[in-house]
């Protein structure tokens, strides 16, 4: 079972960056499919970017342009850089793994990292 640490979360000023990790352990991401997620305030959970075992990506059209994904193997960590800000940015960023074994879906969560972006 993979356990997920996210950081890099923080205040940052509309059209300012930050960079969010996922440190994974206990399991090797590479069998993973590996994606963000946020909340923001009165929202539901919603998927801001993935990617796949074989490094797919996609994301929200709302995030288009501005923020990247990455995986690092070799470091059992997913990133995600979060260019262009904007205040509706502003939300608990998530980390998950989720691994389809025998036809199950196993989903696994990180406790969250809060980013909050200035107008």
């Amino acid at each position: 079972q993979v356990q997920l640490v996210e950081s890099g979360g923080g205040l940052a000023q509309a059209g300012g960056s930050l960079r969010l990790s996922c440190a994974a352990s206990g399991s090797i991401i590479s069998i993973y499919d590996m994606s963000w997620y946020r909340q923001g305030p009165g929202n539901r959970r919603e998927l801001v970017a993935a990617t796949t075992k074989v490094g797919i990506r996609n994301y929200a059209d709302s995030v288009k342009g501005r923020f990247t994904i990455s995986r690092d193997n070799a470091k059992n960590t997913v990133f995600l850089q979060m260019n262009s800000l904007k205040p509706e940015d502003t939300a608990v960023y998530y980390c998950n793994a989720h691994w389809r074994r025998n036809g199950v879906d196993n989903d696994y969560w990180g406790q969250g990292t809060q980013v909050t972006v200035s107008s």
